[in-house]
């Protein structure tokens, strides 16, 4: 009987056999060997689906936050007393390429330090090479780099700078003091990309092209015809008004300072999303995101317009957006700072980050342009029902 056993041994055996053990398949149904194209002596390829990879992207990109950047560009012209054109859309698309750009950058940069903290992130995870993350960033760069230069030389100048800060913060200075301070910068800079991009000045009512310099003071230029005297054209300027230079610096500067401010705030809470157990942090961003508030709000219009006016409008959107900017932000700081825990802290940067939404809606209806303000925070809705499905830190 020994020959026997041992005849059966070897002929049932899958390592003799240099097959795997699957069991019998059901008549119909393909078997793992089936599909290894070899006969069954190698396996398949581990390829993800094509939709994983794409799920992957999205996390590494980051997707859900995009929408809280052509706002930038928007309250930038707004606050240039430019209305949207061709150089604000470019502004957009050159946002949008150096914010995917320092995403994927930054998860690059991180690969190590999310091994531990976050060992689901894409890279960490083996769903997005290293080496793909760091060809996107590049990619993504030249890429807004090159739309800023149909725009103008001045906005390429404020794109370069943009992306100068973004490959400085995730390469060198995010772990740094000056980290916050370096992406408060990049912030800015993105509404100042708006601004010097944006070229079409702003139209009122009547044919004239207006730009508003301060409190009741504008420029206007009125082309007009009479009767046997041809065309006149004539720029007027009412009392207390200033170069464009002047109206350039006093308000599109506030504006980027405000937005920056913000970013300080959120970058500086952000620090501690991984660990959370920092209670100064959060408070101090909400007293921040309260001073900023109340600085939107002392710019509001003033009363007394007559119903139906611009004005009137602006009046009553500017309250309404500056609550929802601080609804957004300040309760989720509130509860990372009297609760410092990770899953609160993260949700307080959530939230700070989709707080840029109304407060560039704000800053772009103070500067006079509550249409922009409008389309802004008509991104709300689809940030929101996409921060369920992709997570914006």
């Amino acid at each position: 009987m020994r020959p026997l056993r041992l005849i059966a041994a070897v002929t049932t055996s899958p390592r003799l056999l240099g097959a795997r053990p699957y069991a019998l398949a059901a008549p119909g149904r393909i078997t793992p060997d089936s599909l290894s194209g070899a006969g069954g002596t190698a396996p398949a390829p581990d390829r993800p689906p094509t939709r994983a990879r794409l799920r992957a992207w999205t996390e590494l990109l980051r997707v859900s936050a995009l929408f809280t950047v052509p706002g930038d560009a928007l309250a930038g012209a707004a606050a240039a007393g430019r209305r949207p054109g061709r150089g604000t859309a470019l502004a957009v698309g050159a946002s949008l390429c150096l914010y995917e750009a320092g995403m994927a950058l930054n998860d690059w940069a991180d690969r190590e330090e999310d091994a531990v903290d976050r060992p689901h992130r894409p890279i960490p995870s083996g769903r997005v090479a290293p080496g793909a993350a760091l060809a996107a960033a590049a990619v993504l760069t030249a890429a807004g780099l090159a739309l800023a230069a149909r725009a103008g030389r001045p906005a390429l100048a404020v794109a370069s700078g943009l992306a100068a800060t973004v490959w400085a913060y995730d390469l060198r200075l995010k772990h740094t003091k000056l980290g916050p301070a370096a992406m408060a910068s990049a912030r800015a800079l993105d509404l100042l990309l708006g601004a010097t991009a944006s070229k079409e000045p702003a139209v009122s009512a009547g044919g004239s092209t207006a730009r508003r310099i301060g409190p009741g003071t504008s420029t206007r230029t009125r082309t007009a015809t009479s009767t046997g005297t041809g065309t006149r054209t004539g720029t007027r300027t009412r009392t207390g008004g200033r170069p464009a230079t002047a109206h350039a610096a006093s308000a599109v500067l506030p504006a980027a300072l405000a937005l920056g401010a913000h970013t300080y705030a959120v970058t500086a809470v952000s620090r501690h999303e991984a660990q959370g157990g920092s209670t100064a942090a959060p408070l101090a961003a909400l007293a921040g995101v309260a001073g900023i508030g109340a600085a939107v709000l002392r710019g509001r219009p003033l009363p007394g317009k007559p119903p139906g006016t611009p004005a009137a409008v602006e009046h009553l959107l500017l309250p309404a957006f500056a609550a929802a900017y601080l609804r957004t932000s300040a309760i989720p700081l509130l509860h990372a700072g009297l609760n410092p825990s990770p899953p609160l802290t993260q949700r307080a940067v959530g939230g700070g980050i989709r707080a840029m939404i109304p407060l560039q809606a704000a800053l772009a209806t103070r500067a006079g342009a509550p249409l922009n303000g409008l389309a802004v925070m008509a991104l709300v809705p689809l940030a929101r029902k996409l921060a369920r499905k992709v997570s914006p830190t």
